[in-house]
């Protein structure tokens, strides 16, 4: 295990052993060789470097990030997105619960939802392990579960065990609307047929559901009120990470706290989030009546080490620290930890995909109020939507697949959902014609989220959708897509982007710009190493006037950006 240091100043220091430090040294000199001879770098993972090649060409984006990694204007440091901060290996529980035992039947016909569902009550109450689900196709008529910590339910491989949905959300949970108001289908951006959350958040969930109200989903409960305060917290830089608090006296390290930062009347918290530039600053956010529901941003972390009132962080603050927005430390509801769900398929019946924020709710994997959770080697099939972080933070989604008739969402992230990695994903071309009045967009952020990062990906249909409400500080990197998709949301979210939005090192294989090259739109963003890309018929407009301070680089010239991957590299930092 990796131990916190406190460099002594609040300024910024990582956790890293020994090994973790001399790594960091050498991939910090390869940068710093790259400035000086203005070749590629090999600031990358320290399992896998990569390798310049004769065209490689570090760009000066890179070179200022490397002096600076937790404080530069236009690139955030995501080098700890992920579960246990981005971990190669997930956690292994070794009891062994096997769906045979509890009744399950590999026989396509057998509703073996109870039956799984008995076994993951069984691996929680037993404090943990392994729900084994073997070869084979198995039945479901109602949700799969997993609400309690260190329970994965782990399939045979997603080429081998398959779980056949024959039924959706509106059939299993009922409720149209949402707390948006309006008719529209909220299992459209919401809720999944494998569903990882706290029990409680989940019992709560449904009985607001079935009561026509549709809750808030986040870290608070349902009305933001099952929380109380820790300690307050002093007046910090976006990039420390330590903080000074009032009274350390319910702090303990691995702890998992909230830092919560409410909006003042001036609305200094979103234009914060933007960049602060004139035109965040100009901007009218009193009527951005969507986005100020997200308020107040609460960012999940754990307490890496408690020294007096000096309290290291696992990660580094997203944001300033400021008295005006009220600075706590609070608690939040019981968080899901240490759950997964691995090698399975989910299929759901096939029927045609509905009209546009109709959806039923045929949707895959919903990770929800989860922390240091993940999926692995999981593909969704005829789905509505894919794969959804809600309000879910450190979690990471490796080797997924979305396939079939095609989705809405194949990847949806919302609700204030920060710091996880989704990599080596792919989302199929559709097997069968888009209706008429559907949608597709892709992989998708919103609602403040922050600290995302979609790493090594295959997309063959989609598009970047950043769908309002002002995300900051995601990144997307080395990834292929054929953008054939819209990004969506209302205009009542506010903007687009926020600050420090990055691509880098994006394939877009049919020339369509669509959110891709976003030199335009984001204010303190950086695009570099994309194909050249021409504006279709969504033409977006940028949501601030003036300079946006965004950066461009190597545009046209993909191949050549070095690093390939902006967040293999910044784990070497």
């Amino acid at each position: 295990m990796s131990e916190a240091r406190d460099s002594g100043n609040g300024d910024r220091h990582t956790d890293l052993t020994r090994r973790g430090l001399l790594t960091g040294a050498a991939a910090m000199a390869a940068v710093a060789a790259g400035a000086v001879t203005g070749g590629a770098t090999a600031a990358a993972s320290p399992s896998s470097p990569p390798s310049p090649g004769p065209r490689g060409r570090a760009p000066l984006l890179w070179r200022e990030f490397a002096r600076d990694p937790y404080t530069h204007p236009q690139i955030p440091y995501i080098g700890r997105a992920g579960c246990r901060g981005g971990a190669r290996r997930l956690p292994r529980h070794p009891r062994v619960f096997d769906v045979r035992a509890f009744g399950a039947r590999a026989d396509g016909t057998t509703d073996s939802a109870p039956a799984i569902n008995r076994a993951v009550a069984a691996a929680g109450r037993a404090g943990g392990g392994t729900v084994s689900i073997p070869s084979g196709t198995f039945r479901i008529d109602d949700v799969v579960r997993v609400g309690h910590s260190d329970v994965v339910v782990r399939g045979a491989g997603s080429g081998r065990t398959t779980l056949y949905a024959t039924r959706n959300l509106t059939e299993l949970i009922g409720a149209y609307g949402s707390r948006y108001g309006g008719d529209k289908s909220s299992w459209s951006w919401a809720g999944g047929l494998v569903w990882l959350a706290p029990e409680a958040r989940w019992n709560s969930l449904v009985a607001a559901i079935r009561a026509k109200a549709w809750p808030f989903e986040g870290w608070t409960g349902n009305r933001r009120d099952e929380w109380r305060p820790l300690t307050a917290v002093a007046p910090a830089r976006q990039g420390s990470w330590t903080v000074t608090v009032t009274d350390p006296a319910e702090l303990r390290p691995g702890a998992l706290v909230l830092l919560r930062l409410a909006d003042d009347a001036g609305h200094t918290l979103p234009a914060h989030m933007a960049g602060e530039g004139p035109g965040a600053l100009a901007y009218r956010w009193d009527d951005k009546t969507k986005l100020t529901s997200y308020m107040p941003y609460e960012w999940p972390v754990r307490i890496a080490r408690v020294r007096g009132r000096r309290v290291t962080l696992e990660r580094p603050l997203p944001l300033d620290v400021r008295p005006e927005w009220n600075p706590l430390l609070t608690t939040h509801v019981p968080e899901l930890t240490g759950a997964g769900v691995e090698g399975l398929t989910l299929e759901a019946v096939k029927t045609p995909q509905r009209p546009h924020l109709l959806d039923l709710g045929y949707n895959g994997v919903v990770l929800q109020c989860a922390y240091d959770c993940w999926v692995d080697d999981v593909t969704v099939r005829h789905v509505d939507n894919g794969f959804g972080l809600v309000a879910a933070s450190a979690c990471t989604l490796r080797r997924t697949r979305v396939a079939g008739r095609g989705s809405h969402h194949p990847y949806f992230c919302r609700e204030g959902s920060h710091d996880n990695l989704v990599e080596d994903f792919t989302v199929e071309e559709r097997t069968v014609p888009a209706p008429p009045g559907t949608q597709l967009h892709g992989i998708n952020v919103e609602g403040l989220s922050s600290y995302n990062v979609w790493s090594r990906g295959d997309m063959r249909m989609g598009t970047f959708d950043s769908h309002r409400g002002l995300p900051f500080a995601d990144v997307r990197t080395d990834i292929t897509v054929h953008n054939d998709g819209r990004h969506g949301g209302d205009a009542s979210a506010g903007p687009l982007f926020g600050a420090r939005f990055t691509h880098w090192n994006i394939r877009v294989t049919n020339g369509r710009a669509g959110l891709v090259k976003i030199d335009g739109l984001a204010p303190y963003s950086a695009t570099v190493g994309i194909d050249p890309v021409s504006e279709f018929d969504q033409i977006d407009v940028p949501d601030f006037t003036g300079d946006l301070h965004s950066r461009l680089e190597l545009y046209g010239s993909p191949e050549a950006v070095r690093p390939r991957n902006l967040h293999e590299a910044q784990r070497g930092i």
